[in-house]
């Protein structure tokens, strides 16, 4: 073999072993296989369980969760309680404008994103732009993340501003 041919297979196989490598490292820490598999027997039509170990217990927990989440408060609902009783008068009025809010209950530290929903009009040329910094400082101040990302919308989706949290 020439030179120029090792050197080619050896940055080759380098790779695939650097790939492999990458590719399972997150998978015996984590356990995801395992959670995945036991959230989607939990999600089976008429809230059918696989019949191992535990299944009675488990499907009384689930029913006493279910009805919890639908007596919670919805996220907006929440987040415009806790900047009621926080926050300062030119939050409370922002805040006041929020519609609706996604992704602030599901949070890894990993990368959190939320989104926050207004009734402004105009995008970002408009007059909500001012307010949604308010808002996103408000969010962090309820949420708080190692890497999250809150973004601010109006009432056509247009962007308005974003802040970390």
């Amino acid at each position: 073999m020439g030179m120029k041919t090792k050197i080619a297979l050896g940055a080759v196989v380098g790779i695939v072993v650097i790939g492999a490598v990458s590719a399972n490292a997150g998978d015996s820490d984590t356990g995801s296989a395992d959670k995945g598999a036991s959230a989607s027997a939990d999600r089976l039509p008429g809230g059918a369980k696989d019949a191992g170990a535990g299944a009675g217990a488990d499907a009384g927990k689930g029913k006493e969760k279910a009805e919890k989440a639908e007596k919670k408060a919805s996220q907006a609902e929440q987040f415009k309680a806790f900047v009621e009783e926080n926050g300062t008068a030119q939050e409370k009025e922002a805040v006041s404008h929020v519609t609706k809010v996604q992704g602030a209950d599901e949070q890894n530290d990993i990368l959190d994103t939320a989104d926050v929903y207004t009734d402004f009009t105009g995008g970002i040329m408009g007059e909500g732009t001012g307010p949604a910094k308010l808002i996103a400082s408000a969010f962090a101040d309820w949420k708080q993340s190692k890497n999250g990302l809150v973004t601010v919308y109006d009432a056509d989706g247009e962007l308005l501003g974003n802040g970390q949290f």
